[in-house]
Parts: structure tokens; sequence; C-alpha cells
């Protein structure tokens, strides 16, 4: 593969050092090319401004006529151009130890610097091999700077993409006062406690405030906590090493070693039984994760967004939550509005829903008659914006030009509970009697379905329905719903 030549900008005010320089890369012509000369910093600038991205190395006299010379200028190229890589040659030293000189262009932003003595050599530059070799290497520092600039462009595209689908929608103050509580809390590295019912968006809160972090480059890891199993909490959030227990046959990272130097989101965080509280809370405390079968502990540095939808402050008089973990994780507390207490919301999500979810269909955006969207507006949303997006899909399953009352009180489940009150006048129809069994299984399955629909996990169904967890799922699935 034929190597790129390296694109030289020579500023010399000399003609005499300007032969000197080109005696000395004209051996190396084929990797080498000086493509302008120019004898003032000026005119460097402006060759720059117009086409920066035709050079990799610049040359630079210390001292040139013009104005603009020395640190000033080295300064100015960088500004233009970070990746450019800046070569001095000077007469003002000949000592080439001068160290104070030396970091006096390090610090401007010089990549290397030699001394133009002794001038009685008129074939090439002095210390023409170290010449040489600067320039190469300044080129490969260069090439490596434009490549991790391209990566980190690349990265901040892929973040722009991030942020417009987890755009956070409304323009009610208590939105507008989430927008500048999240802007302020993504500028600090401090625990965030969100709080706020099901369906409110804390999980959109909390990437929000990553992405809008320092910490933007980093792993965001989210950690559910009420899916994981009590047995399983400790290994999935800090791992183990290989051999630390029966079935260990390799390694596994925990998932705060995975998020090191960036975020972890714990969602559901009252779901997390006391033992793993305790070790939540060394994180915090110490910076240090403790793996099984690990004899030394290994440091992480993690910021931890934490979101519950309960009482959280109920909870620790409870004793069901560590008060020491909360006053950790509560120092910069945000809280996310329910629905229903931002209705001038409501329009603005429904069109932004019927527009996204529309683009991802392929389909036209339909017209929503006045009256349909007062219904909306006018509902009460148990389940919060998340139930605004499910009822705006069955709208755009429904393949209607035009959103009408009828269709809004359909993807409601208004026609279905005066169904299920028919249904339910005819359970006292002597013509049609059914089993208290049939009655009770038909009962048990709608209000299961309902349940499931209005709740963010299964963990949190059952805590509705007031059941253990491993009897909500047989239950579910003796109804034929799992």
């Amino acid at each position: 593969m034929e190597k790129k030549k390296i694109h030289v900008l020579l500023i010399e005010d000399e003609e005499y050092d300007v032969r000197r320089v080109r005696n000395t890369v004209k051996p190396f012509n084929e990797r080498i090319e000086i493509l302008n000369i120019v004898s003032d910093g000026k005119s460097a600038l402006a060759l720059l401004r117009n086409g920066k991205s035709n050079y990799d190395v610049v040359v630079m006299d210390f001292q040139i006529a013009g104005g603009e010379m020395g640190e000033v200028l080295i300064q100015k190229i960088k500004e233009l151009d970070h990746s450019l890589q800046i070569i001095v040659i000077t007469k003002m030293t000949i000592n080439i130890t001068d160290y104070n000189f030396a970091n006096r262009l390090i610090k401007a932003g010089a990549f290397w610097y030699c001394t133009k003595y002794p001038v009685d050599i008129e074939e090439y530059i002095y210390q023409p091999t170290d010449f040489v070799m600067s320039i190469f290497n300044a080129y490969e520092k260069c090439s490596l700077e434009r490549e991790r600039l391209k990566s980190n462009q690349k990265l901040i595209r892929n973040i722009e993409d991030i942020l417009i689908q987890k755009k956070i929608v409304g323009e009610s103050p208590s939105v507008q006062k989430l927008k500048e509580d999240i802007k302020k809390f993504a500028q600090s590295n401090v625990n965030t406690l969100i709080k706020g019912a099901s369906g409110t968006g804390k999980e959109l809160v909390a990437y929000n405030i990553h992405f809008n972090s320092q910490r933007k480059f980093e792993n965001f890891v989210i950690i559910n906590c009420g899916s994981l199993p009590n047995d399983l909490v400790e290994s999935e959030l800090f791992g183990y090493e290989k051999g630390a227990f029966t079935g260990a046959d390799r390694k596994k990272l925990g998932l705060f070693e995975i998020a090191n130097n960036g975020t972890v989101f714990l969602d559901e965080i009252t779901e997390l039984p006391l033992p793993a509280q305790v070790k939540i809370l060394r994180v915090i405390q110490d910076g240090e994760i403790e793996k099984i079968g690990r004899t030394e502990k290994l440091k992480v540095d993690v910021r931890i967004i934490a979101a519950t939808n309960r009482d959280i402050e109920e909870e620790v008089k409870a004793k069901r939550f560590r008060e020491d973990l909360y006053y950790r994780l509560n120092v910069l507390p945000i809280f996310v509005p329910d629905l229903k207490y931002r209705k001038e919301d409501i329009p603005v999500l429904a069109e932004h829903f019927m527009t996204s979810i529309s683009i991802d269909m392929v389909k036209d955006k339909p017209s929503v008659q006045n009256e349909a969207m007062k219904l909306l507006t006018d509902y009460d949303w148990p389940g919060n914006v998340r139930e605004l997006k499910n009822v705006v899909q069955r709208l755009l399953f429904s393949d209607e030009k035009i959103i009408t009352p009828p269709l809004v009180k359909y993807a409601l489940g208004i026609n279905w509970k005066e169904k299920d009150n028919n249904i339910i006048r005819e359970f006292f129809n002597s013509s049609k009697i059914l089993s208290l069994r049939e009655m009770e299984i038909y009962l048990r399955q709608k209000y299961f379905q309902f349940i499931r629909e209005n709740s963010e996990s299964d963990t949190e169904a059952a805590g509705k329905l007031g059941l253990a967890p491993s009897n909500y799922h047989r239950m579910a699935k003796e109804l034929g719903l799992k």
C-alpha cells in the first residue's frame, strides 16, 4: 500500500534557510513535500484558513517578519487546526539544553524545535537526521490526532442522535424546570435520585443527564433492580472471578465494572435487598467493589443515578431501605411530575408521538379532531407518558386518516369497559348463567392484563396486586398471559 505524502507548510523569511530546509528534505521527496513557502505569519494564517486540511506539518522560523511570530503564531496555528504539528527552527539559542525556551514552545503547542546554528553549514539545516525524523514523527502524531477527532465526531453524532431520540417533550412550567435541572445536574458529578410515578420518564431523565455530562463518551449502564433475582444480585452488579464457585468456568464482569468511568442508572432502587444496598453504599463511599473470588478490592469511578416510583422516605422509615444509602443518593434530587398535573403537555406529546411513530411505520400522519384531542387532554393518564404513547400507537394502527372521538375512546379502552359492564350485567341474566369459576377466570384475565399494561415491570405489577413475584408469574401463566 502506497504511503501518503507528508504535506509541509514552510514559514521562513530568509532565502538562505529556505534553501537549507529544501536540501535537507530533498532525499525524502517521495514522502515529504513542501507544498507552500511563506515569509510571514499573517500570510501563513491566511493560507491555513483557506486550506488547513491540505497540510500535516508546519515548519516555521521562530523570528519572522510580518507581525505574527513566535509563541503567538504557534498558538494561532493550533487554534485553526489542533491536529497540525509544528516544528520550530530558530537562531534564538545554540544551547540545545535551554529547557526554559523548550518549555515555552511546548506550552504554546510546538511538537519539536532545533537550532539553525552553525550557519556555515550551507547545504543542510543543523541536525538534519533529527530534523527529518521529527517530520515523520510529527506526521504520525497528526494522523493519530485526526483519527481521534474523527472518532470523537462520530461519537458526538451518535450522542446527538441519542439525545434527539430521548428528547424530553413538553412546554409546561414543570417540564421547563425539569430541563433546567437536567442541564444543571449534568455539569455535576454528584449522585442523583430521580423520583416520579411509573411511566413519567425517569429513565429518559437519566439518559439526558448522562449524555449531557463530561462522562458522555463513557458507558451508560441501565440496571433494573426489580428484575435482578435476589441470589444473583451480587454477581450481576459486581461480577466474579473464574473458579469463584462451582460453575464459574470463566470470569464475569459486573455491571459496575462495565460502567467504570461512566454512569450507572439504578432503576427501581428500592427493590434492592438490604445486603446489596450495603455493597452499593461501599461503592459510593470508597469507590471500590468486591468481586466474588477476588481477595483484592477493585477501584471504580462511577456516577450513580438512581430512580424510584415508591415513597422512598416511607421505605426508609419502614427499614426496607437504608437511611445512609438514601442520603448518599439523594444529594441532587429531581422530581418528574405526573402527566395529569401538566395537561398542557398532552397535545404536544401526542403530536410528537404521532410524528415519530408515523415515520417508523412509514405512513402519513393522521390529523386529530379537536374533540378527540380534548378527550386525550381530559383523561387522567394513570400510566402517564408511557400510556399516552401506547394509546397513540393504537390510534395509528387503525389506519384512519382522521382521529375522531370514537377512535380515541376505543384506544383508551372506554368501549372495552362498556362491553365488560354489559357482560357483567349478563352474569345476572337467568338465561345465561356462568359458573363461579368461569366468571372468576374471566375477571382475573382482564384485571391482570390491565395491571400489566399500567406497570413498568412484572415486579411492579406483582406489587400492585399484592402478590409475591413467584405467585404472580404462576397465576399469569395459568390465565394464559405468559
